[in-house]
C-alpha cells in the first residue's frame, strides 16, 4: 500500500518542476511513511510514498527495468507475482528485488498494455515507457485501489488521492454541482466525475494511456460476468467449490513480510476469514474490532465469540460520540469527498488501533454484494415478484385507488406500506433505487430550489444502466449494479480510512477469479427464502460458530441519528443553518429547518439526510473555502464534566500521533 503521483506535460520540450512533484508526493505522507522517491524524465514526473510490505529493504520506487527504459510507481499488491516470475525469468528478465512491483515492469516489457490482464491483485499504477514516450495508468478490476486524474491546460496530473492533485496547482477547487442529485439520492457519485470540477477518477478495470501519436486513450480490460442459466449442481457441490476457491484467495492475501491481522466485525464474512486465516498462520491471528456504547450499535460480543473460537489475539476499541465528531473534519480531508457512510469514522479508529500492532489487515468487504447479503435485495425481489402478480390480478384504476388509500394511512403504518408494491410503481427505478434513496426525487424537489440543478442529472442513470445490462432476475441484476457502483464507494472508504492510519487493508472476497465464479452463480444459491448468503453459510458452516452463522445481519450500525437528536443537536443547526451554509444557496433553508426540527422532536428519523448535508458543508469548508480541518470544531451540549473510563478498559492513547483523538476502551483478549 502506497501513494503515487505524477505529472505529464503534453509538450515534449517542457521539464517537470520537481518542487511541484515533491509537493504532490508529500501530501500523501500518511499513505507511505516508510520511504519516498521521485523520477523526472523531461515532461514526465513520477512520485511515490511507500508503506513497506513486501521486500521491505529492496522495494523502493519509482522502480526501473534492467536497462532503465521503463519506470513504474505502484500502489497495491500483486498476489500472483510468485507465479509469474519464473516464466519471466525464463524469458531472460533479471530480477533485482523480491518486490511484486518489479513483475509489472517485466510483464509490460513482454505484453505491453495488456500486462494488466495477467495481474491478480489490487493495484493502481503509473508506468512510463521512455523508449516509446508513452504513459500508462491502470486500475484493478474491482476498484480496490483509487486513482484520480485531471487534465489542466497542456498537462495531465494524477494521484492516489485528489488532495495531491490540488497540491500541484493551478487547479482551484470548486464544487461540481452537477453531482448533487446523485449524491443526495445514493450517497456517492458512481461514474467518472468527482465532487471537484475537472477532477475525474479512473474507473475500475480500465487503463488510461497517452502517447504523442494517439493522445489520451482509455481502454476497458475487464468486465463483470453475467449469471449463467440455472446450474445443474446443487448447493452443497457449489459450496464445496466456493470453499476451495475462498481458501486459495485467503492464502494469496497472506503474502507479507510484515505482521498482519484482521478487522473482525462479528458477522459471517470476517468470522469466516478469521477461521481460514487461523489454519494458515503459525501464530494466533491478531483481530481488531470497534463498537459504541449504545446497544443498537455494538457487535463486540459476537466479535469476541468468533475470536475465542479461532484462538485469536483480540483487541477492540469503543468510540464515543464526542470522539466521533471530533475526528470527522480530519477524516473528510482524508476522504477527499463528503463521507458517504458514518461507518467510515469507526473504521478509522479501529485502523488506528490495528496500526499499533500490525501493518496489514484483511477485511470482509465485498461479500454482501457478491452473496446478496443486504436486506434491500430481498425486499426489492419480494416487491417485484408479488407486485407482478398483484398487477396481473387488479386493473390499473383499482391499483391507483389502493395507492391513494396508502397515503391516507396513519404515519406509523404508512411508513412501511408506502415502501411496498401497493404504493410504488413497478420497475427497478422505483423499487430498488427510489425506495432506498436518502433523498428520493420527491424530497429533492423540496431541498433543491434550483430546478435546472435537479434536472441536470438522473441520479440513478449509471446504476440503472448496469442493472439492465445484467442477465438473470432482479437479485442478480442488483448485485451486478452494486458491485460496480455502491461497492466501489465502500472500497474507497476502506482505502482512505485505513491509509489515514498508515495501514494496508486487503479484501480476499474480491479476488477477481473468485468474483467471476460467484457472480456467475444463479441467485437461488445465494438467497433461499428468508436466508441470505446461503452458499457462503453452507461453505463456512463447519468453521463459523453457529450463533454467528444464523444471526441477523446488523451491518456496522452507527448511532448518528441518536447523537444528532441528543447532545450533538447544535452540530446540525450550526453547519446546516448557520450563515456560511445559507450563503451557499444550495438548499432551501425552510426545508432544511424542517428536517432538523422533525428529527430533533422525534417526529421523523432524518439521521441519514442530516449526515449527508453535514458532510457536504464540512467538505466545502475544507476544500472550497480552504479552512484547515484542524480548526473545525463540532459543538455539542454534553455536561461540562470529565469523560469517564470506558466500561471495556482504559484509554489506549492511540491518538497521540497523526492528528487524531485517542479512542478509549481498548481491551485485549489473549488467545
Amino acid at each position: 500500500m502506497c501513494g503515487i503521483v505524477g505529472i505529464l506535460n503534453f509538450d515534449a520540450q517542457e521539464v517537470v518542476d520537481e518542487a511541484r512533484l515533491v509537493r504532490m508526493r508529500d501530501t500523501l505522507r500518511h499513505r507511505g511513511p516508510d520511504g519516498q522517491g521521485c523520477f523526472i524524465d523531461g515532461p514526465v514526473g513520477l512520485g511515490h510514498r511507500r508503506l513497506a510490505i513486501v521486500d521491505v529493504m529492496g522495494g523502493q520506487q519509482p522502480m526501473a527495468n534492467e536497462d532503465g527504459t521503463v519506470f513504474v510507481v505502484c500502489n497495491g499488491e500483486i498476489y500472483n507475482h510468485p507465479d509469474l516470475r519464473p516464466a519471466l525469468e525464463t524469458r531472460g528478465h533479471r530480477y533485482r528485488t523480491r518486490s511484486d512491483t518489479e513483475t509489472i515492469l517485466h510483464l509490460y516489457e513482454e505484453e505491453g498494455e495488456r500486462c494488466v490482464e495477467s495481474l491478480r491483485g489490487m493495484f493502481a499504477f503509473a508506468l512510463w515507457d521512455r523508449t516509446r514516450r508513452r504513459l500508462l495508468l491502470a486500475r484493478d478490476r474491482l476498484g480496490i485501489k483509487p486513482l484520480y486524474y485531471a487534465q489542466i491546460g497542456r498537462e495531465l496530473l494524477f494521484a492516489s488521492e485528489i488532495k495531491a492533485i490540488l497540491a500541484a496547482g493551478p487547479l482551484r477547487p470548486s464544487l461540481n454541482e452537477a453531482v448533487l442529485p446523485e449524491f443526495l439520492a445514493t450517497r456517492f457519485v458512481s461514474g467518472e466525475e468527482t465532487f471537484f470540477r475537472d477532477v475525474r477518477k479512473l474507473l475500475p478495470g480500465r487503463t488510461l494511456s497517452w502517447s504523442l501519436d494517439e493522445g489520451l486513450r482509455q481502454r476497458r480490460y475487464w468486465r463483470l460476468p453475467v449469471a449463467h442459466e440455472r446450474s445443474r449442481a446443487g448447493l452443497r457441490e457449489h459450496a464445496s467449490e466456493l470453499r476451495c476457491r475462498l481458501e486459495k484467495a485467503v492464502q494469496s492475501h497472506l503474502m507479507s513480510d510484515v505482521p498482519l491481522g484482521l478487522f473482525l466485525s462479528g458477522g459471517i464474512d470476517s468470522s469466516g476469514l478469521l477461521a481460514l486465516m487461523a489454519r494458515r498462520l503459525p501464530e494466533p491471528v491478531r483481530t481488531f474490532s470497534v463498537g459504541f456504547s449504545e446497544p443498537e450499535a455494538n457487535e463486540l460480543a459476537c466479535a469476541r465469540l468468533a475470536a475465542r473460537a479461532a484462538g485469536a489475539e483480540h483487541r477492540e476499541v469503543v468510540v464515543s460520540g464526542a470522539q466521533f465528531f471530533q475526528a470527522l473534519p480530519r477524516l473528510v480531508w482524508h476522504e477527499d469527498e463528503p463521507i458517504a457512510f458514518p461507518s467510515s469514522v469507526p473504521l478509522y479508529f479501529v485502523s488506528r488501533l490495528a496500526a499499533e500492532h500490525v501493518k496489514v489487515v484483511l477485511t470482509g468487504e465485498g461479500a454482501d454484494e457478491l452473496f446478496l447479503g443486504y436486506n434491500r435485495y430481498r425486499v426489492t425481489a419480494w416487491n417485484e415478484r408479488i407486485g407482478a402478480a398483484y398487477a396481473a390480478l387488479l386493473p390499473a384504476g383499482l391499483r391507483r385507488a389502493v395507492a391513494g388509500a396508502v397515503r391516507r394511512l396513519p404515519a406509523g403504518t404508512r411508513r412501511y406500506v408506502a415502501r411496498t408494491f401497493l404504493a410504488l410503481p413497478a420497475g427497478p427505478r422505483s423499487l430498488f433505487y427510489e425506495n432506498f434513496a436518502v433523498f428520493a426525487e420527491s424530497l429533492q424537489r423540496d431541498l433543491l430550489p434550483d430546478r435546472d440543478r435537479r434536472a441536470a442529472r438522473d441520479p440513478y442513470a449509471e446504476g440503472l444502466r448496469l442493472y439492465l445490462e445484467a442477465g438473470g432476475g432482479a437479485l442478480l441484476r442488483m448485485s451486478h449494479a452494486d458491485l460496480q457502483t455502491y461497492l466501489v464507494e465502500l472500497l474507497m472508504k476502506q482505502d482512505q480510512m485505513s491509509m489515514a492510519a498508515s495501514i494496508e487493508s486487503r479484501v480476499p472476497f474480491l479476488d477477481h477469479e473468485l468474483v467471476e465464479y460467484v457472480a456467475a452463480l444463479p441467485d437461488h444459491l445465494k438467497v433461499r427464502g428468508l436466508r441470505t448468503k446461503a452458499i457462503l453459510r453452507e461453505a463456512l458452516k463447519d468453521l463459523v460458530p453457529r450463533p454467528i452463522l444464523t444471526r441477523r445481519k446488523m451491518g456496522f450500525p452507527v448511532p448518528v441519528g441518536r447523537w444528532l437528536r441528543g447532545p450533538f443537536q447544535p452540530v446540525a443547526r450550526e453547519y446546516l443553518l448557520g450563515p456560511r451554509a445559507l450563503r451557499r444557496g444550495l438548499f432551501d433553508p425552510s426545508f432544511v429547518e424542517r428536517l432538523v426540527a422533525e428529527h430533533r422532536a422525534g417526529a421523523a428519523d432524518h439521521g441519514d439526510r442530516l449526515w449527508l448535508l453535514l458532510n457536504l458543508e464540512i467538505w466545502q469548508r475544507i476544500f472550497v473555502d480552504g479552512e484547515d480541518s484542524a480548526t473545525i470544531t463540532l459543538p455539542d451540549r454534553r455536561p461540562a464534566v470529565a469523560v469517564g473510563w470506558s466500561a471495556l478498559g482504559l484509554a489506549t492513547g492511540i491518538g497521540a500521533q497523526g492528528g487524531g483523538p485517542a479512542p478509549r476502551g481498548e481491551r485485549r483478549f489473549p488467545a
